[in-house]
């Protein structure tokens, strides 16, 4: 018979895939104004152990009670970087050791499972709207996109980040 997982066998199926997770992850919020949306960004990244967060431009920081609300107190496990200038928050990534993949549908993207998301990687998400500004499309190191295959152009930032994450940790996986 099958069952859910109670809570000890939650945590050792999560201990094992962290030993399998290699690299580092690492995430730049790019004027995404949407407490909402930041809040759930900020939980999936805890969920899939982001190091560091920049926060830029106009996004909504992680004291504010709709980002609070979504998160549901996963902020605690993330190391937060405020930077107003997007430029200046890729230049800080990068002097971390990270190389910045901003996820965009962009001229030059590549489909987000071509992107080599090994290493140290920084995923770069923006503005609901408008997408990553000019200073970080133009500094990213790599441009990926998510392929769709409906009749919808795009999706939402918080999906489009929990996608890009997860592909991250996945590529740095076993394959057996």
């Amino acid at each position: 018979m099958t069952r859910n997982l109670g809570s000890t066998d939650l945590k050792r199926l999560h201990r094992e895939w962290r030993r399998q997770a290699p690299g580092r992850v690492a995430l730049l919020l790019d004027s995404v104004a949407t407490p909402a949306n930041v809040g759930s960004i900020l939980r999936t990244a805890a969920a899939l152990r982001v190091e560091e967060v920049w926060l830029c431009g106009q996004t909504a920081g992680p004291e504010i009670g709709g980002t609070k609300k979504t998160s549901l107190g996963s902020e605690r496990y993330l190391t937060f970087h405020a930077v107003e200038q997007p430029a200046a928050a890729v230049a800080e990534a990068k002097a971390a050791g990270y190389r910045v993949v901003g996820v965009e549908l962009a001229e030059g993207a590549v489909p987000l499972h071509a992107a080599d998301l090994s290493g140290s990687v920084c995923l770069a998400v923006g503005h609901e709207d408008r997408g990553l500004s000019a200073a970080v499309l133009g500094a990213a190191d790599q441009l990926a996109f998510i392929p769709q295959l409906g009749r919808i152009g795009s999706l939402n930032v918080a999906t489009a980040a929990s996608i890009a994450l997860y592909e991250a940790r996945r590529q740095g996986w076993p394959t057996a």
